[in-house]
């Protein structure tokens, strides 16, 4: 990733050995396991869940949690470059890690002491797949105008939690779920609390994956909740903290996805460079057509500009910087956005070659265009920059009061 000129290497982002050696790790099995399933995954639209428990084994199942619970004991920016590794192959995969990480490592820094007993283990083993559930049919990326309900019980001891979820990653094998819900109506965003429940657990409704233009490694779908019982034991996220909660998560996600999409971008160039140095056209090289040249510069260029915008993202979430949610939000919108028109090109250069499955790039440009989906969609971190723009008018104070 560090072979053109304005990239940063590992070096200047300031990794340590046992960082590195996790990279090293997701390298191999990105090799080893994703590039020969990958394609093959796409086709039958569905990831095989040992292919999880695989990458657990690896040690790429608790990246966030700490080392004294069996986790990698790494932050956001090194796990970014991890993602980096398995988004060159398959960002629909990748972006499953993302998902259950930052969930295991949620609950590693909030979870109550009965929680992480009982749940890292079997997460950090790969045994238990994570997910979170905050999108719903009706809220689409309002994330704060929740429709699901958690209602106190009438006893007092607990929760009965109703309603559905829908873009759900992870939502084909997920075992704990972490569901954000609404405990008062008139309380807005300050009545969200959060809740594991257990995917097996009565009245949960597990719909079936959605048919999408691609990546379908992430086992995309919904979940419904009907009349779900549950104790003040699966309090995860106290009311009132439920959306600031998420909030974080989704920043981080961001920042990764960004270099995820960096990732595939980097991909798809270096394919289309070594492709047009080998093709023969009027009696020389594709490679020594100025246009050519000039397409993939300016690949290059929004390659160098992502890649930056996501590890300055990375890096400020990591150390909680005051401006890092609008950080994630400038390198995800940009980030998708380039890797979306950087593979066109890319494959355009390659002619019809480009949409052969022995070169993924269509496979890049399908995921590239649901990254664009993730944890917000362009519009949404448009919103979250708009209003650092415009933060001393009154209704953005209210917006994040």
């Amino acid at each position: 990733m560090a072979a053109l000129a304005g990239i940063p290497g590992d070096d200047e982002l300031g990794l340590g050995p046992n960082e590195r050696r996790r990279i090293g790790t997701a390298a191999a099995f990105a090799r080893e396991v994703l590039a020969p399933g990958a394609a093959q995954w796409e086709a039958a639209r569905a990831l095989p869940r040992e292919v999880v428990s695989l990458a657990a084994e690896a040690g790429l199942g608790g990246l966030l949690a700490p080392v004294e619970v069996g986790g990698g004991g790494i932050g956001v920016v090194a796990m970014a470059r991890v993602m980096e590794e398995l988004a060159r192959v398959d960002l629909a995969f990748a972006f499953v890690l993302v998902v259950h990480n930052n969930l295991v490592g949620a609950i590693a820094r909030r979870g109550a002491d009965h929680q992480r007993a009982a749940l890292l283990g079997p997460m950090i083993a790969g045994e238990r797949l994570g997910a979170f559930l905050l999108t719903e049919p009706t809220g689409g990326s309002d994330a704060a105008a929740l429709r699901t309900t958690a209602a106190p019980d009438h006893d007092g001891r607990g929760w009965q939690l109703d309603g559905d979820k829908s873009w759900i990653t992870n939502a084909a094998h997920a075992d704990v779920l972490a569901v954000y819900a609404q405990t008062d109506a008139y309380a807005g965003w300050r009545g969200i609390a959060a809740f594991l429940v257990e995917a097996d657990r009565p009245g949960v409704v597990r719909t079936d994956p959605y048919a999408m233009l691609g990546a379908h490694a992430m086992g995309a779908g919904g979940f419904g909740f009907r009349a779900v019982r549950l104790g003040e034991d699966d309090l995860f996220v106290p009311v009132g903290h439920g959306f600031r909660a998420a909030m974080e998560g989704i920043d981080a996600a961001r920042a990764v996805v960004a270099a995820m999409c960096s990732a595939m971008l980097a991909d798809a160039l270096e394919r289309a460079v070594a492709h047009t140095r080998r093709r023969a056209a009027f009696a020389q090289t594709v490679a020594d057509f100025q246009g050519v040249q000039w397409m993939l510069a300016d690949v290059a260029t929004d390659l160098v500009a992502a890649r930056r915008l996501a590890y300055d993202a990375a890096q400020a979430v990591q150390h909680g910087a005051p401006g890092a949610s609008v950080a994630a939000a400038h390198a995800k919108k940009f980030a998708t956005r380039v890797a979306l028109d950087g593979i066109a090109q890319c494959m355009a250069v390659m002619g019809a070659d480009g949409l052969r499955q022995d070169h993924p790039l269509a496979r890049h440009f399908a995921a590239a265009k649901v990254a664009s989906y993730l944890d917000g969609a362009t519009e949404i971190q448009n919103v979250v920059i708009a209003r650092s723009l415009f933060r001393d008018r009154p209704e953005a104070q209210a917006a994040e009061a």
